[in-house]
């Protein structure tokens, strides 16, 4: 049951990530939603929990994980159950930074209570390689949810759907390890410019996304981010009782996790973004028929999710991550030859499955690097870190991706083709781009992460929680 609890509490977080772009035709058409406005629906999700990350963890660590997770997705529920009930785009925002908010308290205590309720290392591996999976099956499984529940029962399901999971996960986590509080304080100050430079940060990159990477307001913010980053790692190399110790960078195999974690989720997550626009807008995909053509993805992610256990066992994080990241950069380098009319089952589902596989191998290697012998008062912490790196490379994927597509695409010598051909020639560089970012992830991960297997359990002092 504890193992079902997470996996779910997981698979419910990640697909907010994507279920409610297909409703958002839906949702602007019965609103009246501006298109100014319409991004911030999927925007403010992103922002409250990608920002609040650090925050959670931290609290979690202080306040205690299984407590701090049944808040989350309390505040997960009720934002869910807003957002079903929202007459406005005002409302519909506003209940998607409190769903952000509640995963960004559940998300890092779900990681850390992995290492708190399953003792053996075989029961360790299996509960790990099962976040993995509901990491990037989420994704696929809000496309095709999302199609789904528009199509038949309308919009406000993709909203009302979390809420009788959301009840049932919570009526599950009383099964979770109740673990102590661990001694020590929130630090204010350090929580302030902490999440005031992620805000930032995350906005900036929202905004760079919609207006390109010249837009003034994103540059200004990227500035405010720097400010507020670097006054926040000054005053916690300072404080006794740091929001974010920094002896967790101190491990050179932690850090690297870090890292290489916020590359690798650019390319998949990016490429996700960009190909799902090459199925509507080339491939003339309904918004049902994209979801369904993503399973080869779902079944890359089980399949890398479940197999790199395995392979820590023999080998080291370092070769596992390596391996995955050339090989979502080889799918990402397949994609970037699509045409007009590519073949689905030739082409891109082979691609999709590769790209899934590398990213699961990558993803459950990272994960073990960054939580596997963390001391016991830093589990929440170093979990929200692995998870705040992931949620930067999703953002700074589809930043980046839609921007070099959309620059591509705009340049003059497109102007006399077909506007099909224009997107594509724009689709295509993007993926060039995301494999030129898989291969630095797939470097810095030789260069940093140990090339030694993890030990066969995790000592004592980190099961504590």
């Amino acid at each position: 049951m504890p193992l079902l609890v997470i996996a779910t509490a997981q698979l419910m977080l990640v697909l907010d990530d994507s279920i409610v772009n297909i409703a958002l035709p839906s949702i602007q058409s019965a609103l009246g939603v501006d298109a100014v406005h319409l991004p911030w629906i999927v925007n403010a999700y992103i922002l409250a929990f990608g920002a609040l990350l650090l925050l959670g963890g931290r609290i979690g660590d202080l306040w205690g994980r299984r407590r701090t997770l049944q808040v989350g997705l309390w505040l997960f529920v009720l934002g869910s159950l807003a957002g079903g009930l929202g007459q406005s785009a005002g409302m519909l925002i506003a209940a998607r930074a409190v769903q952000g908010a509640g995963a960004a308290l559940t998300a890092p205590n779900a990681l850390a209570l992995i290492a708190t309720t399953f003792s053996e290392r075989k029961m360790q591996d299996k509960a790990l390689a099962l976040y993995g999976a509901m990491s990037g099956l989420g994704i696929v499984v809000g496309l095709l949810l999302g199609g789904v529940l528009a199509d038949t029962l309308g919009w406000r399901w993709v909203f009302f759907i979390n809420v009788p999971i959301g009840l049932l996960v919570l009526l599950g986590s009383r099964t979770l390890v109740a673990a102590g509080r661990h001694h020590g304080q929130l630090g204010g100050l350090g929580a302030a410019l902490g999440t005031g430079g992620m805000v930032a940060l995350a906005y900036a990159i929202t905004r760079f996304g919609e207006d390109g990477f010249t837009d003034p307001v994103a540059l200004s913010l990227l500035g405010v981010a720097a400010v507020l980053v670097t006054a926040f790692v000054l005053t916690q190399a300072r404080s006794r009782n740091p929001l974010l110790p920094l002896s967790l960078f101190g491990d050179r195999n932690r850090a690297g996790a870090y890292a290489s974690m916020l590359l690798l989720a650019i390319g998949p997550m990016g490429t996700l973004y960009v190909i799902t626009l090459y199925l509507q807008q080339v491939e003339r995909f309904t918004p049902l028929q994209t979801g369904a053509a993503w399973l080869p993805f779902a079944a890359g992610i089980i399949l890398g999710a479940g197999t790199a256990p395995k392979l820590l066992l023999r080998t080291g994080p370092r070769y596992v991550t390596a391996a995955g990241a050339l090989l979502s950069a080889l799918a990402a380098l397949w994609f970037s030859a699509i045409g007009v009319g590519t073949s689905y089952w030739l082409h891109l589902a082979p691609a999709m499955l590769m790209l899934a596989l590398g990213f699961g191998l990558g993803v459950m290697a990272l994960t073990q690097a960054a939580v596997y012998r963390v001391d016991a008062d830093k589990a929440g912490i170093a979990s929200a870190m692995l998870n705040t790196a992931q949620q930067t490379g999703v953002a700074l994927g589809l930043a980046a991706l839609a921007a070099v597509a959309t620059t591509v695409t705009a340049r003059p010598e497109h102007a006399d083709i077909a506007h099909e051909a224009a997107l594509v020639a724009g689709y295509s560089s993007a993926m060039s781009f995301a494999a030129g970012v898989l291969v630095l992830a797939g470097v810095l991960a030789l260069a940093t992460l140990t090339g030694r297997p993890t030990g066969e359990q995790v000592p004592a002092g980190a099961l504590d929680g």
